[in-house]
């Protein structure tokens, strides 16, 4: 399995190609992502957002989409927005894959911590990120604006 950047650290698409190959896998976290899809996520790439695949024999298997931010709590951080491994591939490891890579990424950037907010409802997801060693420091509340 080999990581392949979608984005360079600037946020600058670098493999449409792969983008585009990457939705079906991106929707299964995030269906709610409008159309088209590589044109909303080159919106968010132009807000600092990064994006790699997890690609095991030139499959993608599974998405990241993060970001590099300085806040006044944490100072530094890696941001993970989505990551989500395909749930029909039979390759093994790829959330563990890609959390290592965010994990490398951020010290390699000098952040001071890796972040990320989960639903309430994924508890699968949840248990993945305790076997990761996350702990829950916060609640995220929400108001709806439109």
């Amino acid at each position: 399995m080999e990581i392949v950047r979608i984005t360079d650290t600037q946020g600058h698409l670098i493999n449409a190609d792969l983008l585009a190959r990457a939705e079906t896998i991106h929707r299964h976290l995030r269906p709610q992502i409008p159309a088209p899809y590589v044109e909303r996520m080159k919106e968010v790439f132009a807000t600092g957002a990064e994006m790699a695949v997890a690609v095991e024999a030139g499959v993608p298997c599974g998405v990241v989409v993060f970001r590099v931010t300085i806040n006044t709590m944490v100072g530094k951080k890696i941001y993970s927005e989505d990551l989500v491994a395909d749930p029909n591939t039979s390759v093994k490891g790829v959330g563990r894959f890609l959390m290592d890579f965010l994990k490398q990424e951020g010290r390699e950037r000098g952040c001071a911590s890796l972040e990320l907010e989960s639903g309430t409802q994924r508890e699968q997801a949840h248990k993945f990120y305790y076997r990761e060693g996350f702990a829950i420091k916060a609640f995220g509340f929400k108001q709806p604006l439109v």
